[in-house]
C-alpha cells in the first residue's frame, strides 16, 4: 500500500515549492497578482543574472570590478540612508565634506574649495556645467550684453558633455580628432573660442584613447587671450579617470589642477579610479565664489549651513561611505600602488601586442601620458583578412568583452580597439587575454573572414 505514494508526497514543501517555481515562469510584463516565496525567488532571479557577462573580463567598463568585504559592509551600513537627507543623517554629511576636503586637498585647492559627491562623473560634469553657464550669464548681464548663444569647447568627448549641451542649451564646438592630434591643441582651441564661450573643458584621460590632454598649455593660450581681448575664459578639468591617477603615478605631470587659476572647477569618478563601489562620483569648485549661490540649496545641521547642489535628491549613503574608507584605508601610497601595477600590467599588454606584428598601439598605458589602458588599431599597410570588429567578436566567445569602436574626426571610419586595466587585472589574467587573441588569430588565419562585421554589428558597448 504503502508503495504507491503519489509524487507530491515524494516532496518535502521547500522541494515541492521549488519544483512548482521551475514549471512557472517569472512575472514579465503584468504586475503579479499575488507573490512567491523569497528564497525561490533569490534563486531564480540568481540563475537569470548568470546570463550577464563576467564583470571580471568586462575590459570595456571604467568602472570597478572589485570591492573588498569591509567596503560591502560598510555600504550595507548606508542602504537605508538618504544621503540629501543632511539634517538626519548628520555624520553621513560630515563623511562627504571629509571627502570633498581630502580632493581638495588632493587637487591642491589653493584655499577653502566646494564641493558634492553625485550618482557619477557624468551628474558632476554637468553640475561643473551649469556653474560654468550661471557664471557667463551673469558676467554678460552685468555688462549688458545678449545671453542667448552659450558654448562650450572641447576635444572628443564623452556622451555626457553631448548630453549637457543639449539639455542646457549650450553649442558644443567639439574639436574632433585629426591626424597628429588625438588630442586638442591651444591653437585650436584659440580658433574656437568667443565672447559667449562659457569655458573650456579638456579632458584628463579621453574617453576613446587614454591620452592626458594638455591643461596647462590650454590655460596659457587662454591666458594669452585674455590679454589681448579681454575675455576671460575659465577652464572645466573633466579629470573622470585621470583626477584619482595623476596625482599617485604622475607628479611630473604639467599642472593641471587648481595650480592653475584659469581652472574652476574638477569631476572625477569616484567609482572608476578611486575605487569605491559604482554609484559615486565628485566636483570640486575653486572656491565658494565659483559656484553661484542661486544654484545652491541651503539646509541647517548640528547648527551650521549645509549647502547642497545636486541634481538627484534621493540617494543610498553607502557609496560615499566606502569612498571615505577606501582614502583612508589605503593613503597616498596605497592609491600609487595600486595604480602603478595596473599601469605596469598595462604596458605589459601593450609590449605583447606589439610583438603580433599587426597592431599599430595609440597608448600603451604609461603613467605620463596618461590612463592604464591600452588602445591599438591595425598597423598602417596591414591587411590580415579580419578586422577589429571580427576580433572583438571572436574574444566574447571567451567571455572577454573588448570593443572595437571608431574614432572622431579622421578616423571615424578607422577601428580601434581598447582594454581598460584596473584593480583587479592581474598579470595572470594579462596572459590569459593575450592567449586568447594569438588564438584568435589562428582561427582567422585558417579560417579566414569572407564578409567582415562591421560597428553595427558587432561593436559593444564601450561607454562612448
Amino acid at each position: 500500500m504503502g508503495i504507491h505514494r503519489s509524487r507530491h508526497h515524494l516532496l518535502d514543501s521547500e522541494e515541492q515549492t521549488l519544483v512548482d517555481a521551475m514549471v512557472a515562469p517569472l512575472p514579465r510584463d503584468r504586475f503579479p497578482v499575488g507573490g512567491r516565496p523569497d528564497d525561490t525567488t533569490v534563486q531564480l532571479l540568481t540563475q537569470e543574472l548568470l546570463l550577464d557577462g563576467n564583470s571580471k573580463q568586462n575590459l570595456a567598463t571604467f568602472c570597478q570590478t572589485y570591492q573588498s568585504a569591509s567596503a560591502m559592509e560598510l555600504m550595507a551600513l548606508g542602504v537605508d540612508k538618504n544621503l540629501i537627507d543632511k539634517d538626519e543623517y548628520p555624520q553621513t554629511a560630515e563623511v562627504e565634506r571629509r571627502c570633498v576636503s581630502m580632493m581638495a586637498d588632493l587637487w591642491n585647492a589653493p584655499g577653502e574649495a566646494i564641493g558634492c559627491s553625485t550618482i557619477g562623473s557624468s551628474e558632476a560634469s554637468m553640475l561643473g556645467g551649469m556653474a560654468a553657464k550661471w557664471r557667463w550669464r551673469k558676467r554678460r548681464q552685468d555688462q549688458g550684453l545678449s545671453t542667448d548663444k552659450p558654448n562650450m569647447v572641447c576635444g572628443s568627448v564623452q556622451i555626457c558633455w553631448k548630453k549637457f549641451a543639449r539639455y542646457w542649451d549650450i553649442e558644443m564646438r567639439e574639436l574632433e580628432m585629426r591626424p597628429g592630434e588625438m588630442c586638442i591643441t591651444p591653437e585650436r582651441v584659440l580658433e574656437a573660442v568667443d565672447d559667449n564661450t562659457i569655458f573650456v573643458v579638456p579632458t584628463l584621460g579621453v574617453t576613446y584613447h587614454g591620452l592626458y590632454e594638455n591643461v596647462a598649455a590650454i590655460s596659457d593660450a587662454l591666458d594669452a587671450y585674455q590679454a589681448r581681448t579681454g575675455t576671460d575664459i575659465p577652464i572645466h578639468v573633466d579629470a573622470a579617470s585621470g583626477g584619482f591617477l595623476a596625482p599617485f603615478c604622475a607628479p611630473d605631470l604639467a599642472p593641471w589642477d587648481f595650480r592653475l587659476e584659469r581652472v574652476k572647477s574638477i569631476n572625477a569618478s569616484g567609482h572608476k579610479f578611486g575605487l569605491a563601489p559604482l554609484g559615486v562620483g565628485w566636483v570640486i569648485w575653486r572656491s565658494p565664489e565659483d559656484l553661484p549661490d542661486e544654484l545652491v540649496f541651503h539646509v541647517s545641521y548640528l547648527g551650521g549651513d549645509m549647502p547642497t547642489f545636486q541634481i538627484n535628491f534621493s540617494r543610498p549613503a553607502g557609496q560615499v561611505i566606502a569612498q571615505y574608507h577606501e582614502f583612508v584605508r589605503l593613503g597616498h601610497e596605497g592609491y600609487r600602488m595600486l595604480h602603478q601595477a595596473s599601469h605596469s600590467n598595462a604596458m605589459y599588454v601593450a609590449e605583447q601586442l606589439r610583438q603580433f606584428g599587426l597592431f599599430k598601439i595609440i597608448h600603451d598605458g604609461s603613467p605620463d601620458q596618461g590612463i592604464p589602458t591600452v588602445v591599438w588599431t591595425l598597423d598602417d599597410g596591414c591587411s590580415p583578412g579580419f578586422n577589429l570588429y571580427d576580433l572583438a567578436d571572436r574574444l566574447r566567445l571567451r567571455g572577454w568583452q573588448v570593443p572595437a569602436y571608431p574614432f572622431t574626426g579622421t578616423f571615424d571610419n578607422q577601428a580601434f580597439q581598447r582594454i581598460l586595466v584596473k584593480r583587479d587585472f592581474t598579470r595572470e589574467m594579462a596572459d590569459l587575454l593575450l592567449e586568447d587573441i594569438r588564438v584568435a588569430l589562428k582561427h582567422f588565419q585558417k579560417h579566414p573572414i569572407t564578409s567582415n562585421l562591421d560597428a553595427s554589428e558587432a561593436a559593444s558597448y564601450n561607454h562612448l
